[in-house]
């Protein structure tokens, strides 16, 4: 299970040097080795139902759901109904058009709401000091300006005998649909590195707030779409399954997590960024990814 911070779980962040270094205790463990090991077969996600309770209660509204499992069979089909049928489940089957239309509408619907999040650190190093920056991705979750991330997408103080990393000096919001120069300043309004979740706010109105779903009504097999901007490349989507619930996962300075596991894939720069159903709706916040 690597940790990514461009962002991809762990504190390990991918920064730009900009003439000049700066870090602080576990940088190259937490910040400097990226999570650039390419397209996972397997990722792990945050779900937000399993976050901080007060994001979780007081700002993440949740929204009981009933998902439906589209699953083909072996089982004898019943042609005139286009029924797959055994003893356990009877599931009408789904073409490729249909899935198709799904993926396209879960992504209109998704990527308004999913941000992109620059942040830049003071870097000191033998040679001197200079600035360093790392992005990762964020969803809207109010209208007037909150923005759910990851607590490593905006928190990566760490140390070595090498270098020292700071606070960040400066996190700026790229809205979807805007001009690449058009940023917000954001300012962090809580974080909890315990579940890998901070809240930021910036001054605006009326945006594009996610629907919130229910992650304690997720299955196995459910389709699933991660939104956000992996390797630089602004409002990507990616589409899979969820693999596993629940799934433990331990990270390099020993914190356990429990997770989604998703197939869909997650690289540098997807940290922060959206899990979402079928409907659009935001069941997890993808944070970390599995690779060799």
């Amino acid at each position: 299970m690597d940790n990514e911070n461009e962002f991809n779980y762990s504190p390990n962040n991918n920064f730009k040097q900009v003439p000049n270094p700066k870090n602080s205790n576990g940088f190259g463990k937490t910040v400097v080795i990226p999570f650039i090991s390419g397209i996972l077969g397997a990722s792990l996600i945050l779900g937000v139902g399993l976050g901080v309770p007060s994001i979780r209660n007081n700002i993440l509204n949740k929204a009981n759901i009933a998902t439906t499992q589209e699953n083909e069979t072996s089982n004898k089909v019943d042609s005139s109904k286009n029924v797959s049928k055994n003893s356990s489940y009877s599931a009408k089957l789904m073409d490729l058009a249909q899935y198709s239309e799904t993926a396209v509408a879960v992504a209109e619907q998704a990527l308004p709401s999913v941000v992109g999040i620059t942040v830049t650190y003071n870097v000191s190093t033998f040679s001197g000091s200079t600035t360093a920056t790392a992005t990762g991705s964020g969803v809207i979750i109010s209208e007037d300006g909150y923005i759910i991330t990851n607590n490593h997408v905006v928190n990566s103080e760490s140390s070595s005998y090498f270098y020292q990393v700071t606070e960040a000096t400066s996190i700026k919001i790229h809205l979807y649909g805007d001009d690449d120069d058009v940023l917000y300043d954001a300012k962090v309004i809580g974080s909890d590195s315990s579940t890998d979740l901070a809240v930021l706010k910036i001054e605006a109105e009326d945006l594009n707030a996610i629907e919130i779903g229910d992650s304690d009504n997720l299955r196995v097999g459910e389709f699933v779409m991660a939104v956000g901007n992996p390797l630089g490349l602004d409002s990507s989507v990616t589409s899979g399954i969820i693999s596993a619930l629940d799934r433990k996962v331990d990270d390099d300075d020993g914190n356990t997590f429990i997770t989604i596991q998703t197939d869909a894939a997650i690289n540098s720069g997807n940290s922060g960024g959206a899990l979402v159903n079928s409907k659009g709706e935001l069941i997890g916040i993808n944070s970390m990814k599995l690779s060799r």
